[in-house]
């Protein structure tokens, strides 16, 4: 009853707020990290028990065995134009290992962007020794506190997260949120609540531009921003997952997790005018616990078709991928958005973890 009235007050709330802040804002921390994440579609709000759960569920850091573990990830789009790296640590607090700290840093940008606004010279002409490059990124800064409750199979943590966005010369942004989730595990099954921007995360834009760069703009019938402030709603997601062990080397879990907000679409799978509840599911085959075998689905909607007369069609997006953990190493790789789903056809991911 304590989980509803949670999620009815969260619908609310998301009811209220919608209506007064856009939708979408922060988009690239709602990608994920780390390729048994990306692998498992999005689905390990539950099962994430290494330094990648800072990202997924801070209450799983708790559960980190090592006592001082390192994460790193890379990946590519559109044959390298975009980079989107993240790299963790974290250490365990007090010599009973019920609490957890960690230090995360994501970066999402793109490079050499060429910078046109002033490539004609007074004079008219086109001269390309003025041509200029800059970079669009967007960072988040992220500390992470776990710890387990009394001698209780609860844990609980929290995420205070510092958003850095630039575009050049131009424009830079400043943001501040919170994350709060919690994890309950009993025997075979795990059971999970994480709450995004929990207090709605903000970003403060400040924009700077020359005297010449605002009069190439004017003249090309372009605005000149203003400052302003974005706003990124509260999430919350619901996840759950369960061991299943077929003998002493072979194991499967299935996970679900669902997340609701108010950042409703119309091609949402369970959506209304502001709200919508976003299901991923992934399954994980473990062999000895050293090799890892990963499928998931995600990004379930519907899109209007082009071959049956514009009606409604059911699309989703699957992901796949493996793990090795060899000593102290662990090595994970993810394919994403497999088949058409989106502009592109499917994206990389490597990410390790180091364990001390």
């Amino acid at each position: 009853m304590k989980i509803i009235s949670l999620l009815i007050g969260f619908i609310a709330c998301c009811q209220i707020i919608s209506a007064q802040a856009p939708k979408f804002s922060n988009d690239f921390l709602n990608i994920g990290i780390g390729s048994k994440g990306m692998a498992l579609g999005s689905a390990v709000s539950s099962n994430s028990n290494d330094i990648y759960a800072a990202y997924w569920n801070p209450a799983g850091l708790s559960h980190v065995e090592s006592n001082f573990q390192v994460g790193a990830q890379h990946a590519q789009w559109f044959g390298g134009i975009g980079n989107y790296d993240y790299i963790g640590f974290g250490k365990k607090l007090d010599p009973a290992g019920k609490s957890f700290g960690a230090v995360s840093i994501i970066r999402l940008g793109i490079d050499d962007i060429p910078n046109t606004l002033l490539l004609r010279a007074p004079d008219g002409s086109i001269d390309y020794s003025r041509l200029k490059t800059f970079s669009v990124a967007d960072y988040a800064f992220i500390l992470s506190y776990a710890r387990k409750y009394k001698e209780t199979n609860w844990s609980y943590g929290l995420n205070a997260k510092i958003i850095h966005r630039t575009f050049g010369s131009f424009a830079n942004a400043w943001g501040f949120g919170f994350d709060a989730g919690i994890l309950y595990q009993k025997e075979k099954w795990s059971f999970a609540i994480m709450g995004r921007d929990i207090t709605t995360t903000f970003n403060a834009y400040k924009y700077k531009f020359s005297d010449d760069e605002k009069a190439v703009l004017l003249l090309t019938g372009n605005d000149v921003p203003n400052s302003s402030v974005e706003y990124t709603l509260p999430k919350l997601v619901l996840g759950t997952s369960y061991l299943i062990n077929f003998n002493s080397k072979f194991k499967f879990r299935p996970a679900l997790d669902i997340e609701f907000s108010g950042n409703s679409t119309k091609s949402g799978l369970i959506s209304s005018k502001n709200f919508i509840a976003d299901p991923r599911i992934g399954f994980e085959f473990s062999y000895i616990q050293k090799i890892f075998l990963r499928l998931g689905a995600q990004n379930f909607q519907f899109e209007k078709s082009d071959t049956q007369n514009g009606k409604d069609e059911f699309i989703f997006q699957p992901n796949g991928g493996l793990g090795i953990r060899f000593g102290k190493i662990g090595l994970d790789y993810a394919l994403t958005n497999i088949g058409t789903v989106g502009a592109g056809l499917y994206s990389h991911y490597f990410s390790v973890v180091l364990n001390f």
